[in-house]
């Protein structure tokens, strides 16, 4: 059953403030492989402008993610999380992230739409630092699969 098109436009309320770390951006690096000092290094991170250290650019995808599950789980929308997979994601930086920030996620939905009957979501999420300035806004794609006809 296709995904009721009223949602578009539903804004969901902030998530709780996330605490970024030194050693969960440092982790993140380590992770994804990127060696780049202004990760795990002050002062090199200082020496590129920066007060602390910087995350890598997908690394708000986990809080930008965990921020749209409040769209997953709205009963309302009827999604079906069985049949969802991650169709595409992206971002638009006004600054890094970095070490020290509180992030909140304020996430809406911006289109739903059917295609060969599995249904498409994108959720697009601010987000914002404890100062209320706006970091980078994410864009997530979920995708529905259709369900197999017995």
């Amino acid at each position: 059953m296709a995904l009721d098109q009223s949602f578009v436009g539903r804004t969901y309320p902030p998530t709780e403030p996330y605490e970024v770390g030194r050693e969960k951006i440092r982790e993140f690096a380590e992770a994804v492989g990127d060696a780049n000092p202004a990760y795990t290094d002050t002062e090199a991170a200082k020496a590129l402008g920066h007060p602390d250290v910087i995350a890598p650019p997908t690394f708000v995808f986990a809080i930008t993610f965990k921020a749209a599950g409040q769209v997953i789980a709205d009963p309302q929308l009827g999604l079906d999380y069985s049949r969802v997979v991650h169709g595409d994601q992206k971002f638009a930086y006004k600054r890094p992230v970095r070490a020290g920030d509180r992030l909140t996620v304020t996430s809406t939905i911006e289109t739903i739409r059917t295609m060969a009957g599995n249904d498409i979501l994108d959720v697009r999420g601010e987000v914002h630092d404890q100062n209320g300035e706006h970091v980078v806004t994410a864009w997530t794609k979920l995708v529905a699969r259709a369900a197999e006809e017995a």
